[in-house]
């Protein structure tokens, strides 16, 4: 009996050993990083000077910081290596592009390119017919019983392309209205004014004359006209040659922000606008032209703005995906810029794409913003919305955004300030990040390498280099879990784009939704405030256009779209609405959609019969004024249609939340000044909550305290911290550690060893410091210095019992890694600059700090020097103003480990 007993207990041994074996060798609950996780770039090719050793080095060098893919944009060229240039689509060109992407495949990575070198689309391939085309009016007056005759041509002052006569008309001083079309003879008008006077007005298509911005060799040529599906059909003739044998292999084809001047018609115009509108525009050609800011005209103006988005959309951005599909890649579309419908445009693609640009401010303790390095940034959390919210309503899965675009100047961009913006786009639902960008560089390039003339630029030659993966993790992290599931906004908000094509906006007919100028379309709007209001509140909330409202249904009490359901769709105060549009809405509310009003519409939009609309608008909205009464709490609205906030945004917390299999990933991000601390609501009922460090990767599941309703989650976030958070129903991971300061900071003081192990122009002698201060005091040689230095310091550990101790760096310029008795601990490049070093030893402890700088004092020296390093062509280099390049202006810029640096010890605190 003794002996069976004894062996039970071995057995239970074993049985205890393999379940704590199995424990601490679990899968991680982090999902595997894949290449689509992981950021990519937008990868400049210079003149297309490549050749495959480069390019080989270049990608590997990517993969190995965590570059998921490449999306390649040919550009100008470098003064010196014209020999080098290879001609876009040429055999040899084509040739470099199999070998990139055989590289990539090898390494793990995707490619995606551009359909065309620089920006916007056109090329050498584009001949005027199908060029970027403008309307262009000529008037002339002729006088009752007088006979013109007159060879019909555009002003050549004014027109230096040639431009195409269309029509001729006459409006008369009694009202009349005449075709002269007829009359012509080639472009000789001969006709006389019989009864009155008359204003003849001769339209034509003329040509903006735009040339590719920043064109690479065999790209150069005129802009396409991008409102013509036989205009894309003809370009696109020699890409279906050369991509002959590369179906699939490019993932996908991009198309930037649209900087397509002055482009406002298209040779066809007339034609689709009376198709589309329901009139003859040169009937109305006064009106349309007008200087005045009146009704009538105003409404001719918007049906010419509206017809313009629908022509974008319909003839050139549809097909040129459904092209795309036809060679097995995807499309990526940065609407913004356009005079369309952004949601519809961004939805038209298969991933969506925002932009960043410039700096915006946050209130993170520690984060540097030196106003002389920035320039104010236009990644309005509204503008971003746009991109997500087409992707949402669509069912895209990627949103992707062109992003960092001049976060400082040159060289002066550290990777503590890349999170926050990058945390931003998280926050407003982008989850594929496109660095912008890194320029290919030889090796045979002179230190800083190749350069893109817009900063940021991310490649090897960059000090930020050594420390950039961490960068890249922490991205790859965060989109890992920002890619699965759904995103789970609940409500709908209607973007009223007619209030916009309606207002006078100067006269233009070409009215651009640009980043850029916000305050002309966006800011100060119902429509804006009340989205600010939902977000500020907890609210999550994706935009929605008339025509995805007319693909709405109703099921089970829910908005049902091609992307996803929703509980509620919100119409903010408007002025112009379709009628088919109310008429949907009113349809939807009566299936038992929560259809929250507002305001309600004072008119149709547009010119054709809009009094006998406007009418009929009058009627719908009185046989239907009960169910659509405007709101007076929008809240109280939301909650009766089971919407509830997410009131954790109280705490100063953001987030943004998806769905999962019935559950929830939260990711939460501290932008404050101070530390959250606390119990935080999430409004999901009796759950478990899973966290997840991004920054460290470290999880476990946390301390709740469950509600039916809430469940309230035990975190500590510091200032420019963030966590995700996953919901389930029984704990599956280990505890997370929860820790809390035992006594106050110790400082570390004593003499530090400093070594300068990696950088330029040369290293600088080892020195000896007891107080840290920039490194580039010590002397000339490394005031010039950027690069990586390692400082050292043996200090007796505390007489102070701790569970783990916490090491604050404090200033550092600009990121580090750390070593604790010859084991590596960790990176600290982001505020705040603290990590956790585990327990230490008794008596003598070491601990490592190796410093990376930027690159500007090195800049700064070459240029005090007269060395010249900018040597591209067209643009070169200019500042974040885009005034001419001069590293000679600058102070020099703190470098190295200034401390005070501290350690604290830590308790458990489960």
């Amino acid at each position: 009996m003794k002996f069976k007993q004894y062996y039970i207990l071995i057995a239970l041994g074993i049985l205890f050993s393999q379940e704590s074996s199995a424990q601490t060798t679990a899968v991680s609950p982090w999902p595997k990083i894949t290449n689509t996780n992981q950021p990519w770039a937008r990868w400049w090719w210079m003149g297309s000077a490549i050749d495959k050793p480069n390019l080989k080095k270049n990608l590997i060098d990517l993969h190995k910081a965590g570059i998921g893919g490449v999306e390649i944009t040919p550009i100008y060229g470098v003064k010196g290596e014209e020999g080098n240039f290879i001609d876009y689509l040429s055999p040899k060109w084509m040739e470099m592009l199999d070998y990139t992407i055989h590289i990539a495949d090898s390494t793990g990575m995707q490619v995606d390119m551009v359909l065309g070198t620089g920006w916007p689309y056109g090329g050498s391939q584009v001949t005027l017919p199908y060029a970027a085309t403008k309307l262009v009016v000529e008037k002339y007056s002729v006088k009752k019983g007088a006979k013109i005759i007159q060879e019909i041509k555009p002003d050549s002052t004014k027109e230096k392309v040639p431009a195409q006569l269309l029509n001729v008309v006459g409006y008369g001083a009694d009202g009349t209205y005449i075709d002269l079309t007829d009359k012509l003879d080639g472009t000789l008008l001969k006709w006389k004014a019989k009864k009155t006077d008359y204003t003849l007005y001769a339209i034509f298509s003329g040509k903006t004359g735009q040339q590719v911005k920043r064109a690479a060799p065999g790209g150069k040529g005129y802009t396409l006209d991008h409102y013509s599906e036989e205009a894309l059909n003809a370009y696109v003739v020699p890409f279906d040659k050369a991509f002959k044998g590369f179906e699939g292999k490019v993932r996908s084809i991009f198309n930037d922000s649209y900087e397509v001047y002055d482009t406002d018609f298209t040779p066809q115009f007339l034609k689709e606008f009376e198709s589309r509108r329901g009139y003859d525009l040169k009937k109305q050609l006064p009106k349309l032209l007008s200087k005045t800011d009146n009704e009538t005209d105003n409404r001719i103006k918007s049906d010419y703005r509206e017809t313009l988005s629908n022509l974008l959309l319909n003839r050139f951005d549809k097909p040129w995906t459904n092209w795309a599909h036809t060679k097995k890649f995807k499309t990526r579309l940065q609407a913004h810029g356009s005079p369309g419908n952004l949601i519809d445009l961004y939805a038209s693609a298969d991933i969506p794409e925002c932009e960043t640009f410039g700096s915006m401010p946050f209130d993170i303790s520690g984060l540097r913003r030196e106003k002389q390095d920035i320039r104010e940034g236009d990644a309005d959390p509204v503008m971003l919305k746009f991109s997500s919210s087409a992707a949402h309503i669509s069912g895209k899965l990627l949103v992707s955004s062109e992003t960092f675009t001049w976060l400082r100047d040159h060289f002066k961009i550290a990777l503590s300030q890349c999170k926050p913006e990058a945390e931003e786009l998280l926050l407003n639902g982008i989850n594929h990040i496109f660095l912008h960008g890194s320029t290919y560089s030889p090796e045979r390039a002179k230190w800083p390498g190749w350069k893109f003339y817009a900063s940021a630029n991310f490649n090897a030659t960059d000090p930020t280099w050594a420390d950039a993966p961490s960068l890249f993790s922490y991205i790859a992290s965060c989109q890992s879990m920002l890619q699965q599931g759904k995103s789970d906004n609940e409500t709908l908000l209607y973007w009223p784009i007619y209030d916009t094509w309606n207002n006078y906006q100067g006269g233009t007919l070409f009215f651009q939704f640009k980043i850029h100028s916000l305050s002309e379309w966006l800011k100060g709007t119902p429509f804006y405030n009340t989205t600010q209001n939902l977000m500020k509140n907890g609210y999550g909330v994706d935009f929605i256009s008339d025509n995805f409202i007319s693909q709405a249904q109703v099921k089970d009490g829910k908005i049902v779209l091609p992307g996803g359901n929703f509980k509620s769709l919100i119409v903010p105060a408007c002025d112009k609405m379709p009628m088919a549009t109310l008429e949907k809405l009113i349809a939807l509310k009566k299936a038992g959609g929560a259809i929250i009003f507002q305001g309600l519409p004072k008119s149709v939009p547009g010119y054709y019969e809009y009094e006998n609309q406007n009418k009929k608008l009058a009627g719908l909205l009185d046989q239907n004024k009960k169910s659509i009464q405007p709101v007076v709490n929008l809240f109280q609205a939301l909650g009766e249609a089971q919407v509830y906030p997410e009131t954790l945004v109280n705490s100063g917390l953001k987030y943004i939340r998806r769905t999962i299999d019935g559950e929830k990933i939260y990711y939460l991000v501290n932008h404050t000044a101070k530390a959250i601390d606390g119990f935080i609501p999430l409004q999901i009922g009796n759950k478990e909550v899973v966290l997840f460090d991004p920054l460290t990767k470290e999880y476990g599941n946390a301390i709740v305290q469950k509600k039916s309703d809430v469940t309230l989650v035990k975190l500590h976030l510091e200032s420019g911290q963030s966590f995700i958070l996953k919901t389930e129903d029984k704990a599956s991971q280990q505890e997370w550690k929860y820790y809390q300061k035992s006594t106050d900071a110790i400082a570390l003081k004593g003499n530090w060893e400093l070594s300068f192990d990696k950088g330029g122009p040369k290293l600088p002698s080892n020195a000896k410091v007891s107080t840290l201060e920039s490194w580039t005091k010590l002397n000339p040689e490394a005031e010039a210095f950027s690069g990586t230095a390692t400082y050292t310091l043996q200090f007796d550990a505390p007489n102070t019992i701790a569970d783990n101790w916490n090491l604050n760096l404090g200033d550092v310029r600009e990121s580090a890694k750390v070593w604790l008795n010859g084991s590596y601990i960790g990176s600290a490049w982001s505020a705040p600059f603290t990590i956790n070093l585990g327990k230490l030893k008794k008596g003598k402890n070491t601990l490592t700090v190796q410093v990376t700088n930027l690159g500007a004092n090195r800049v700064r020296a070459m240029e005090l020097k007269g060395e010249e390093w900018k040597i591209f062509y067209e643009i070169n280099m200019v500042d974040k103003d885009y005034k001419k390049f001069d590293a000679t202006k600058w102070d020099v810029t703190p470098s190295g480990l200034l401390g005070p640096v501290t350690i604290t010890p830590l308790k458990h605190n489960n």
